[in-house]
This record gives C-alpha cells, structure tokens and sequence, in this order.
C-alpha cells in the first residue's frame, strides 16, 4: 500500500482493504495439516468463499473482533457449470 511509512519516516509494506463483505462460511477443521512450502503447519480454519480473486499471498479479517488470518492454501472448486467457490485453509496472524 503506497503512502505507508513508520515511526522513522521510512516506507513499509502494508496490508491494504481488497474484498470487503463479501459473504462467507467459514468452519473449524478437525486437524488439517497444509503444506507450506518445506514446512508441515495445521489449520485454524477452512473458509468458503465465492468464486472471488484469493491468492496465499492475502490475508483474511474475519468477525466483529476482526482476527486475522493468513491463507494457507485455496483450492477453486467446480460443479458441472464451470467455476463455482473457493475453499481456503487459514492460520491465524501472531
């Protein structure tokens, strides 16, 4: 996000609002490993999304106390129309 500087007057790198209320379903899976690159990592959640622009490079803010997630892994998935939603497996930002 351009026009992001820190406490120095330095540019960072910064999250920017993308998708905003775009509906979702979201449930807890029961100890779903993700491989991330070399690494082996479980997931905090599994979101549905609809056939929206998602990548891992994005991250997720999900309910009133805002939580972030990172997004572990999304898989488009089909039905006999073409594209139908996007299933993503997120970890929660410490």
């Amino acid at each position: 996000m351009p026009g992001v500087v820190d406490d120095y007057g330095t540019p960072v790198k910064a999250w920017a609002d993308y998708l905003v209320a775009i509906p979702a379903r979201w449930s807890t899976p029961s100890n779903r490993e993700v491989k991330v690159g070399a690494e082996v990592v479980l997931a905090d959640l599994q979101l549905f999304l609809l056939d929206v622009d998602v990548t891992e490079q994005d991250r997720v803010r999900l309910g009133l106390a805002a939580v972030e997630y990172e997004i572990l892994s999304v898989v488009p998935r089909q039905d006999s129309a073409g594209s139908h939603h996007r299933e993503c497996m997120l970890r929660t930002v410490r």
